[in-house]
């Protein structure tokens, strides 16, 4: 009986030169990781890039398809239309809407220094004087002014005396500092509006950088694909295309339909506070808008300013709006997140507070914009792998099913 020869040497079997491709590609996603780590500080402007590369790619795909004179649109054609459409959109706002926004701005600011000039001895009195009269209607007898404590026994008002002496010392020391704080600023008004412009500058250079490598990224999002497809065993295409597929999915949700969700919660918002008649309706509904795409902790941020506006003027009108807000977040968590984002998109709570958090730790409010998404990425791949792990499932099969013996 003829034995099977070993292969001469040199000559590699399909098991060898299997193993020799996982390691280059191994080697070759690991060299990736480690320039992704060692270039961390200017990873971001490219992850925004990507990022606005993501949210343009359905309306790009969208002009693609449609033909002019026969031809389709090229890519590079629907990218410049989009960014003119944004362009125009930017223009529009800073017309129309920026100067409301500086009038209320301006009034917040007058207001303030306005509060800020009437907190005599004497006004600090009349409101302990109005807190405490509200706090007794109300059966909590609290005594907040010095007046209503004189004449008292010693030993029985003693604490609240002590309360009251510390409230118009705390809020007089307050006005103080701010005071003092204002006059020793103003001399160094030059080298602040130094740094406002230098800012502004940097920033506006930062956001064509951005727009630019988005545009490219999605100029090229074809031949990107291609070239990360070298990157992936034959033997694990199918895998990667599921993969791919699941982290769309989580991803379109989270980005897309959290930004769709942003413009919804600050229209809901600005019409709540015109129907309640709170002041500076515009800028607290930008301000709703804006907080709205850092999840759970943005909402709270922005929910408390207004209550707070809503109940210096009055306490039901603050309870109203708080239930207009606590009803638009409602319909948010309800309906808006399972009929635009998705089961897919779906986030644990704690993870999102996680994923926040250590954002914000490593790359400050920027990181906490893009840790969600990036938390739905790990989350798909996390998820994915574990299903990849289980065993896979019998099909019981009936007795009409089986498969019959043939008949001697």
């Amino acid at each position: 009986m003829l034995q099977p020869l070993d292969p001469p040497p040199g000559l590699h079997t399909p098991t060898t030169e299997r193993r020799k491709r996982l390691l280059i590609l191994a080697a070759l996603w690991l060299a990736i990781a480690v320039a992704l780590v060692s270039f961390r500080s200017v990873v971001m402007p490219f992850a925004g890039a990507a990022l606005i590369a993501y949210l343009v790619q359905p309306l790009v795909a969208r002009i693609t398809r449609v033909k002019v004179a026969g031809r389709t649109v090229p890519r590079w054609v629907a990218i410049l239309l989009i960014y003119a459409g944004f362009f125009v959109g930017v223009y529009l706002f800073f017309v129309a809407l920026v100067p409301q926004l500086y009038r209320e701005l301006a009034r917040v600011s007058r207001d303030a220094m306005a509060f800020a000039n009437t907190l005599t001895p004497e006004h600090v009195q009349e409101l302990a004087q109005r807190g405490e009269t509200w706090l007794s209607n109300r059966g909590i007898p609290v005594a907040l002014s010095t007046r209503a404590l004189e004449g008292a026994d010693d030993g029985v008002h003693t604490g609240q005396f002590s309360l009251a002496l510390d409230l118009e010392q705390l809020l007089g020391d307050t006005v103080k500092r701010a005071s003092s704080l204002v006059r020793e600023n103003l001399g160094d008004i030059v080298n602040v509006s130094r740094s406002i412009v230098a800012g502004v500058a940097a920033g506006v250079f930062m956001l064509f950088f951005v727009l630019m490598v988005g545009a490219f990224f999605s100029i090229d999002a074809q031949a990107i694909r291609r070239y990360v497809g070298t990157l992936i065993p034959p033997e694990y295409t199918h895998d990667a295309r599921q993969l791919v597929e699941r982290i769309d999915r989580s991803l379109s949700g989270v980005v897309r339909g959290q930004v769709t969700i942003c413009v919804v919660n600050g229209t809901l918002t600005f019409v709540g506070l015109l129907l309640f008649g709170v002041k500076f309706a515009f800028l607290l509904a930008t301000i709703a808008t804006l907080f709205s795409l850092i999840p759970i902790f943005g909402t709270i941020l922005s929910s408390v300013p207004i209550v707070l506006i809503a109940l210096a003027d009055d306490f039901r009108k603050a309870l109203a709006i708080l239930a207009w807000i606590v009803g638009i977040h409602a319909l948010e968590a309800y309906f808006l997140n399972p009929k635009i984002m998705g089961q897919a998109a779906h986030l644990h709570p704690v993870i999102v507070a996680f994923s926040l958090i250590a954002g914000e730790r490593l790359f400050g409010l920027v990181g906490a914009l893009f840790a969600v998404p990036v938390a739905s990425i790990l989350v798909a791949c996390f998820d994915y792998a574990r299903l990849k792990a289980q065993p896979a499932p019998v099909v019981a099969t009936t007795e009409a099913e089986a498969p019959r013996a043939p008949a001697a």
